[in-house]
């Protein structure tokens, strides 16, 4: 099992910056991929970025890239998405989700392909 826990998020203006963390603990020598997610409301989950914790491959939805930027802290064990240029449609739960090594290839996985959620945290952005 592994337990993610997020931490991050608030209330900003269109421009400002947010910096998000996920913590994760357990097995954590068991994951794959880790991904940020997002859920407007009335909306499904769309996926924002996520990075392969073996290799460091990164993806991100065109929609963040060049704004958004996921890392991970190998000692810490705590995967970060760093948001710049925040607009108003950034407005969302994100959540931080994982999967097992060897689940899937290394692509962007969709939500349903995701093991383990943590509880999400709140961001909005006014303008």
């Amino acid at each position: 099992q592994v337990r993610l826990v997020e931490s991050g998020g608030g209330s900003v203006k269109t421009g400002e910056s947010l910096t998000l963390s996920c913590e994760a603990s357990g097995d954590t020598g068991t994951m794959g991929a880790v991904g940020w997610f997002r859920q407007a409301p009335g909306q499904k989950h769309e996926g924002v970025a996520m990075i392969y914790v073996h290799n460091g491959v990164t993806f991100y939805d065109y929609s963040v890239k060049g704004r958004f930027v996921i890392s991970h802290d190998h000692t810490k064990k705590i995967i970060s998405l760093q948001m710049n240029s925040l607009k108003p449609e950034d407005t969302a739960m994100y959540y931080c989700a994982s999967n097992r090594f060897g689940d899937s290839g290394v692509r962007f996985l969709p939500a349903g392909a995701m093991r383990y959620w943590g509880q999400g945290t709140q961001v909005t952005v006014s303008s």
